[in-house]
């Protein structure tokens, strides 16, 4: 998820929104942990299964993001 570029509806669900935080932390945790396991030039049967594992986990947190951020914008 991309922090840098402005966006109102996150912004907002930032400061108010606890779970909606850890989501984001979360997130960014993981796109971390994938960016140290994507500079490991021969990666063991071990690192590959957690790389396959953490893409998974991203992406469904980044669908539950967007989720909010989708029903927070509908109602307010």
């Amino acid at each position: 998820m991309d922090l840098s570029t402005p966006d109102p509806v996150r912004d907002e669900l930032l400061k108010t929104n606890a779970s909606f935080r850890d989501l984001v932390h979360q997130h960014e945790n993981f796109e971390k942990r994938l960016n140290e396991l994507a500079a490991i030039s021969f990666p063991n049967d071990d690192e590959q299964f957690e790389e396959s594992t953490l893409k998974k986990k991203k992406l469904m947190i980044k669908d539950e993001i967007h989720a909010i951020m989708n029903e927070y914008a509908t109602s307010h």
